[in-house]
């Protein structure tokens, strides 16, 4: 499998599954030893590379090697590989979110300190979410997302912040596909889910009870570029399922702190001169 950020499989991004259409390219072998990585998959040896990717031991050994001498992979104590320092470099400069989370990072400071649960801020990637920032602290109940990881777009309170102020042709697909229960409260059905979005749009908060996790809600809201501009994120609060009620509580701080951060995405991204 490839998959790397951009815009969505119809914006830009490459995904393949099974038998890679750039594998016979050397970038190609590269960015499928590299795809090999993810949360399940930190650290393999060189046979479990090979193996996830359907490439050759000795040209995995061959790409490993290069990756390892410029700092993309590193060796472990026990000889398994894991992703190099060097990426995380590269990757913290990434323009579409370096300044999103420079600009998020001290409203959602003050808006944990307020609450005191997880604050996370998400971005859309084609039929996606991706977490690109979180704040938690050690009372806030635990999640099944963090940092980097991706969730189908309409499976989350946020995602479906996304979803509402997408492109047509992305709401469509995703109402237009099977979409997994979660949860057994797990909305699926497409006409329930084109009325949350309708409702989204009007309200601008969503509060998404046990959509994702039994265990959680959460309240969700939109951040622009600018107050009137297009939605580039969406900010939520997660907290335990037995705090529902607290959660419709946390509207107006929410949607303060996301007006916060879209007036200064509009200031730092408004034309000079």
């Amino acid at each position: 499998m490839v998959r790397w950020l951009g815009a969505g499989p119809r914006e830009g991004v490459c995904e393949t599954g099974g038998v890679s259409t750039t594998r016979s390219t050397a970038a190609g072998k590269v960015l499928e030893v590299l795809s090999a990585f993810d949360r399940e998959h930190p650290a393999q040896t060189l046979s479990e590379i090979a193996q996830r990717t359907g490439l050759a031991l000795s040209t995995t050994h061959r790409v490993v090697m290069e990756l390892a001498g410029w700092g993309a992979l590193e060796r472990g104590e026990d000889g398994s590989w894991h992703v190099g320092l060097r990426l995380w470099e590269i990757a913290s400069g990434c323009p579409r979110t370096q300044i999103l989370r420079d600009v998020a990072l001290p409203f959602m400071q003050d808006l944990y300190e307020a609450t005191h649960e997880n604050v996370q801020l998400a971005v859309r990637e084609g039929t996606e979410l991706v977490f690109v920032e979180r704040i938690a602290g050690h009372r806030s109940v635990e999640l099944l997302t963090s940092v980097g990881t991706r969730f189908p777009v309409g499976s989350t309170g946020m995602g479906r912040v996304l979803l509402a102020h997408a492109p047509r042709d992305i709401q469509e697909e995703v109402l237009g596909s099977p979409q997994r229960a979660w949860t057994p409260h797990t909305v699926t059905d497409p006409r329930t889910l084109r009325t949350q979005l309708d409702r989204i749009r009007r309200e601008q908060v969503f509060l998404s009870d046990r959509q994702l996790s039994e265990s959680t809600v959460a309240v969700a809201a939109p951040v622009r570029i600018g107050r009137t501009g297009p939605v580039s994120a969406a900010l939520g609060i997660v907290l335990a399922a037995p705090d529902a009620g607290r959660a419709r509580g946390l509207r107006e701080p929410l949607l303060r702190a996301a007006y916060g951060i879209s007036d200064e995405l509009g200031r730092r991204t408004r034309p000079t001169g």
